[in-house]
C-alpha cells in the first residue's frame, strides 16, 4: 500500500504507523537490523552472480549493460517522479552527481575488463580486490574495526576469490598482452568497487528515506550506459537482433534491483564492510550458475577454494 507523507507517498507497510522508509531507518544499528542487513546481503550476492552471468557472452558488454541502463531508466522514472518522497535538499543532487561519477568508471572498467579478457578471470580479480578495500576505507570514513577473527574471514574470502582467478587463468588462452590489460582494467574495477561501496553507503545515510535514494540511484546512474549502449547498437556494422536484446536487459534491470538495492540497504542498516564481504559470496553463487546452467566444469580445486570464500563469509559474521 501507499503512506502518504507531507511531501508525496512513500513505498510502504505499516507497522505501528511507520512508513517502510522509516520503519528501515528505525532498525538500523539494531539486533533486528544486522539480521535484515545479512539476509539483504546474501541476496544481492546471489542477484549479483545472475547480473555478472547476464553479461557473460551473447553481446558485447557494452551492449549488454547498455539496455540493461535503458529499462532500469524505463521501469525506475516512474517510481522516481511519482511513488517515493521527493528529496528535500539541493545537497542531494550534489550526492546523486557523485553517485553517477563513481558508477560510470567503475561501469566503464568493468566493460573494458570483460572487452579484453575472460570473464572468469576478470571478474574474481574485481570482486577479490573490492572487499579488501572496503573494509580498510569503512574502518576510516566510519568508524567500523574488523577484530582479528573477521580480518581472518577477509584473507579467506579475498584470498579465495583471487586464487580462483589464479586457477581460471591457468585454463584460458589468451596473448599476455591481451590478459595483462584485461586484468589491469579488473583491478581498477575491484578499486573503483570499495569506492562505489564506501559512496553509497554514506549517501543512502544522508537521505531521511533509502527508497528516495534508490530509485534516483537507478534512474540517474542509469543513463550514461543507455546513450552509450544505443549509440554504439546504431554504429554497429551488423547489429544483433533487438528482441534478445531488450529481454535480457529486461531481466538484467529487474536483477539489478535486486543486486545493487540489497546491498545499499544492507549497508544502511549495519556495517558497511560486512555487507561488502557478504556480499562478495557472489563469486561461489557466480560458479554455481555456471555449474548448473552453463556447463561448465568445477573440479575439486574450484570447488575448494569456493568453500574458502564462503568459509571467510561465515568467520566474517560469526566473529562480530
Amino acid at each position: 500500500m501507499l503512506v502518504f507523507w507531507a511531501n508525496g507517498p512513500s513505498l510502504g507497510w505499516v507497522p505501528g504507523g511507520l512508513g517502510l522508509g522509516d520503519w528501515l531507518v528505525s532498525i538500523a544499528g539494531t539486533p533486528e537490523g544486522a539480521r535484515l542487513a545479512t539476509m539483504l546481503a546474501l541476496m544481492s550476492a546471489v542477484a549479483h552472480a545472475g547480473f555478472g552471468a547476464l553479461q557473460k557472452g551473447r553481446h558485447d558488454p557494452w551492449l549488454t549493460r547498455g539496455f540493461i541502463d535503458l529499462w532500469l531508466v524505463v521501469l525506475t522514472a516512474p517510481i522516481a517522479l511519482f511513488i517515493v518522497p521527493w528529496p528535500e535538499h539541493t545537497s542531494f543532487w550534489l550526492i546523486m552527481l557523485g553517485v553517477v561519477a563513481v558508477h560510470f568508471a567503475y561501469k566503464l572498467t568493468m566493460a573494458m575488463s570483460y572487452e579484453r579478457a575472460a570473464y572468469t578471470v576478470v571478474y574474481p580479480v574485481m570482486r577479490g580486490t573490492g572487499p579488501l578495500v572496503t573494509v580498510l576505507a569503512a574502518a576510516l570514513i566510519f568508524n567500523e574495526h574488523f577484530n582479528l577473527v573477521q580480518w581472518l574471514g577477509v584473507a579467506c574470502l579475498s584470498g579465495g576469490i583471487l586464487l580462483l582467478a589464479v586457477v581460471n587463468l591457468r585454463s584460458v588462452r589468451m596473448s599476455p598482452g591481451t590478459m595483462r590489460a584485461g586484468l589491469a582494467w579488473a583491478l581498477a574495477g575491484g578499486l573503483l568497487v570499495a569506492v562505489y561501496t564506501t559512496y553509497d553507503a554514506w549517501s543512502i545515510r544522508q537521505v531521511p528515506d533509502p527508497f528516495t535514494f534508490l530509485a534516483w540511484f537507478f534512474l540517474l546512474s542509469s543513463v550514461d550506459f543507455t546513450i552509450l549502449g544505443l549509440w554504439r547498437y546504431r554504429h554497429m556494422a551488423a547489429p544483433p537482433t533487438l528482441g534478445p536484446l531488450m529481454t535480457r536487459g529486461f531481466f538484467g534491470a529487474i536483477i539489478a534491483w535486486f543486486s545493487f538495492g540489497g546491498v545499499l540497504l544492507a549497508t544502511r542498516l549495519d556495517k558497511v564492510g560486512e555487507a561488502a564481504v557478504l556480499r562478495e559470496t557472489s563469486t561461489v553463487f557466480a560458479a554455481l550458475i555456471g555449474w548448473l546452467f552453463l556447463g561448465e566444469r568445477v573440479g575439486w580445486l574450484r570447488a575448494s577454494l569456493m568453500a574458502l570464500v564462503a568459509l571467510g563469509a561465515v568467520i566474517v559474521e560469526m566473529g562480530r
